[in-house]
């Protein structure tokens, strides 16, 4: 439970104004200039409120902020199904250009809207035969018989004789005209329509007559591809990212749950059926200021020097900046003697032990990404070598003046910028890591911090090159002299190790807020399939943010409500997807993937069982080089939507082109992003893509203040065009997935795909050498090659379809249509076959990974040395790292039997 005598967290930054209306944000200047005046609640006392939402808040004027996150309302639009025709008409002019239309007097081309016109002749090919086949039954004449006088029936008022007040109410019933009273012969009609009716029914139901989507479908599937590809507009999703980076909006604080609430409105514009939320209590920490964070040399030469820790306000006048910290670190306050440790990978401490640098008990000093890119996997190693405390800072070398120009002039990070992360295990455990494999309710038992395996035990912050520097010259001359591969960028430093009996000592103090159980909310928005609306499409991406956010995550985010939009319009047309598309907006994405992870371990049962695909979105666009990882799975679907669209820089050729040309591949994918918990833990196939520098999806301004929309819109993409082909990527990638008969899934391709993986993991055991039997892999061998034959005969099916339903116009029989139905969900289910997981309700046998049981997936996992890497057949590797033959031996022999299990389900029934 939390602590609720806790020191509640106050920010001690600029005086910002409230959070801007989209209008405001997005005007060449703000409206809003006014400050609070001496007695108004500060944007401090509000931050500090938003930590507990039971914690008292003061009232405010009505500019003030929410005091905490306030989820948004649970609603859902029911409007949907009177929305499947085409849009009521305003005109009586439309109307008669219908029935035209209808009668082929008008061409239907010469309309106005293109796509009213495709319905309507749609619409006038079905009435006209509705028409004909009316027009020939009221042709029919039934034999008009006699009525016996005595039995004709009279529909004259009998009144005489009745009491006056019985006669009074007679005289008042409602009466029928004579000329509309319908004769014996109507009704003789109307019945014999009816028998006629119920006959057509019985010969469509029996499959005599084959009904299938030929009646139905009024939209043309490369139409809606055409129509949404057009409609997609880089200048909007400029403005949506303008207004969303105009205040920062870290994880459970006011400015996540402000852009929850506008989520959600857009949601509601775009004509969802339903808008939801969910909502979690996640362990979170928070940072405190000027008290609570400091590092400072306390003996040698730079004694009393202090670092500045802060970034400089990027905004004039100065908006709200959340201070630097490290999400998820320890707290504490250490001191020791510096050590330069390169980048603090397990081999760089190896190294100064065997040159008789001893780190035990001191302050280590390393650098960003390089040989171990995974930052939590820094401090971890730190950590096990006997370090007390970690500064990471960024080096030139890696994201500043050394790759380009540096900010305001270029894209590059400048001296005084610095990288806000996660130091939580993702590789060893997703989302909160006090309830692993478990939703994070209010009354689920939760695990202590205290020796947890997801989170570090020493703390640690992050610092600018500027800062590093001076900590780097106080080493001068002491220790060891450094070689070239351990030589960063920093100007003005001679490299030296330093050492435990003469470097200078560090004092490193990271007191913070720490809620054990701090809301996070969801967001949820989703269009239902008109013909599968259990099984689902999903497209997601986190909100929050540790600053301003304008790749990470605010490119995703405005692409992807751009998407909603366009699909919107596509819905209140009348169009509807075959399957349900359903967007989320994770909260605390920066946390471990907490709103993501949290989520799909509450629903992992609907799932696996309903989850056709997830696509993740995230820091869409740091650069113009396309990049994707996911599932093998998607290969075909992506190739096919590559070949629809050209580089805006290079008009002759299409991404497909581009993308074979540059050897590009679907990577696989690891635990950095919020499409980990859908893989690794629910077994939904996933996929990641964006436009990056180098194919890869670095971020050159990551977890910085100085990635603004400034940022975005002057060194980052220009014009926004590569944020418009991003969006019109994604929503042709949901339609290929969602509106297609056939889901565009190839398990053809997943089998070619880890029978190389499987050669990898053969040669990299014999890289590691040792005392192995090689014919243990024979299980592993065999097991692909039978899933690749099966998978080639479980797609042939699709060939057959296509023969049979296109060869009789587009009809499909009832039994075919289910078969395919069938067809499709295998495709769905196929990975969530491929988890470890509990044979029934008696099952209380270990299942997952060892060690890392969260993770069920037994051909990918996270790697077990860094999060930011993939594990292929983690099983197995797991064991072959520390040559643990038998349990090597007992996985691969594990991991076949899945593999066989999930391509006998490809077989016919």
């Amino acid at each position: 439970m939390p602590d609720e005598k806790a020191p509640l967290h106050v920010y001690e930054r600029p005086a910002s104004p409230p959070i801007p209306s989209y209008e405001e944000a997005t005007s060449s200047r703000h409206t809003r200039t006014a400050r609070r005046g001496p007695d108004e609640a500060s944007d401090d006392a509000e931050r500090q409120g938003l930590l507990s939402p039971d914690a008292p808040v003061p009232a405010s004027g009505p500019s003030r902020r929410n005091a905490y996150y306030h989820p948004p309302s649970v609603q859902s639009v029911d409007d949907g199904d009177s929305e499947l025709g085409s849009p009521v008409r305003s005109s009586a002019d439309d109307e008669q250009r219908q029935i035209l239309e209808e009668m082929d007097i008008l061409d239907p081309e010469s309309a106005d809207d293109d796509g009213r016109a495709r319905r309507n002749r749609a619409r006038g090919r079905f009435s006209k035969r509705l028409s004909s086949l009316t027009s020939s039954l009221s042709s029919l004449h039934l034999p008009r018989l006699a009525w016996p006088r005595r039995l004709r029936p009279s529909f004259a008022r009998v009144t005489d004789g009745l009491r006056p007040s019985v006669a009074f109410v007679a005289n008042r019933l409602p009466t029928v005209p004579d000329e509309y009273r319908p004769g014996w012969s109507v009704i003789a009609r109307l019945c014999g329509l009816l028998v006629i009716a119920s006959l057509v029914y019985m010969l469509v139901a029996s499959e005599v007559v084959p009904m299938g989507g030929g009646f139905g479908a009024q939209f043309n599937a490369e139409w809606v591809r055409h129509e949404a590809q057009k409609n997609i507009e880089g200048w909007r999703i400029e403005k949506t990212l303008e207004y969303m980076t105009s205040f920062d909006h870290l994880a459970a604080t006011e400015g996540s749950y402000v852009q929850g609430q506008w989520i959600e409105g857009k949601f509601k514009d775009a004509h969802m059926d339903t808008y939801t939320h969910d909502e979690y209590w996640v362990y979170m920490n928070y940072p405190q200021k000027k008290a609570g964070r400091s590092v400072e040399v306390v003996e040698g030469e730079a004694k009393g020097w202090k670092a500045s820790l802060e970034e400089p306000s990027v905004y004039k006048p100065a908006r709200a900046q959340t201070p630097a910290f490290h999400a998820l670190s320890a707290a504490g306050s250490v001191q020791g003697p510096l050590i330069y440790v390169n980048y603090c990978d397990t081999k760089d401490f190896k190294r100064l032990w065997d040159s008789g640098v001893d780190v035990q008990g001191a302050v280590a000093l390393c650098r960003e990404y390089g040989t171990q890119p995974d930052l939590a996997m820094k401090v971890k190693a730190a950590q096990d070598a006997g370090v007390v405390g970690v500064l990471v800072y960024s080096d030139p070398v890696e994201d500043g003046f050394t790759r380009g120009t540096t900010w305001p002039n270029g894209k590059w990070r400048p001296e005084t910028s610095l990288r806000r992360a996660s130091v939580a295990l993702s590789n060893m455990i997703l989302g909160d890591p006090l309830t692993p494999g478990k939703p994070s309710s209010k009354k689920q038992d939760r695990v202590p911090k205290d020796k947890n395996p997801g989170l570090p035990r020493i703390p640690s912050l992050p610092l600018s090159w500027k800062d590093g520097q001076k900590l780097l010259q106080s080493l001068d001359g002491i220790g060891e002299k450094l070689p070239e591969d351990w030589k960063g960028a920093v100007p003005d430093v001679n490299w030296f190790s330093g050492h435990p009996d003469k470097s200078p000592r560090v004092n490193l103090s990271n007191h913070q807020d720490e809620v054990e159980q701090q809301r996070i909310t969801n967001v949820f928005g989703s269009i239902r399939g008109l013909e599968d609306t259990a099984h689902k499409v999903i497209i997601g991406n986190h909100r929050d943010s540790f600053c301003f956010g304008a790749a990470d995550p605010g490119s995703g985010t405005a692409i992807m409500l751009e998407v909603v939009r366009v699909l919107g319009d596509l819905r209140a047309q009348g169009w509807r997807p075959m399957r349900t598309i359903e967007f989320a907006s994770w909260d605390a994405g920066e946390y471990n993937h907490a709103g993501s992870t949290e989520h799909v371990e509450a629903n992992a049962d609907s799932l696996r069982e309903n989850a056709l695909a997830y696509i993740n979105i995230d820091a869409a666009v740091t650069g113009d080089k396309l990049w994707a990882n996911g599932s093998p799975i998607f290969t075909h679907a992506w190739h096919r939507i590559l070949d629809r669209l050209n580089d805006p820089r290079m008009d002759n050729k299409t991404l497909k082109e581009l993308w074979d040309a540059q050897g590009s591949r679907v990577g696989n994918l690891a635990a950095d992003r919020d499409s980990a918990p859908f893989q690794f833990i629910a077994g939904t196939s996933s996929l990641d893509f964006g436009f990056g520098a180098k194919d890869t999806p670095a971020n050159p301004m990551a977890g910085s203040c100085y990635e603004t929309f400034d940022w975005i819109a002057q060194h980052i993409d220009p014009g926004f065009l590569y944020h418009q082909l991003h969006a019109q990527l994604l929503v042709l990638l949901i339609l290929e997935l969602s509106q297609e008969p056939i889901a565009p899934l190839r398990i053809t391709n997943y089998a070619a795909h880890l029978q190389q993986e499987g050669q990898k993991l053969l040669d990299d055991t014999e890289k590691a050498g040792g005392d192995y039997d090689i014919a243990m892999f024979e299980p592993l061998v065999q097991s692909l090659s039978a899933l690749k034959a099966k998978a080639d005969e479980f797609h042939k099916w699709e060939t057959f379809w296509y023969n049979q339903v296109y060869a009789t116009g587009g009809f499909e029989t009832t039994s075919v249509t289910m078969q395919r139905i069938n067809h499709n969900a295998k495709m769905g289910q196929f990975e969530t076959l491929l988890l470890d997981l509990p044979t029934g309700p008696t099952d209380t046998s270990p299942r997952g990974l060892p060690g890392r049981q969260q993770f069920k997936h037994v051909v990918f996992a996270p790697s077990l040395h860094n999060a930011r890497e993939s594990s292929v057949f983690p099983f197995a590797r797991d064991a072959l790292e520390k040559l643990d033959w038998k349990r090597a031996k007992d996985a691969i022999r594990m991991t076949a039997d899945y593999l066989n299990r999930a391509g006998d389900v490809l077989g016919p029934g």
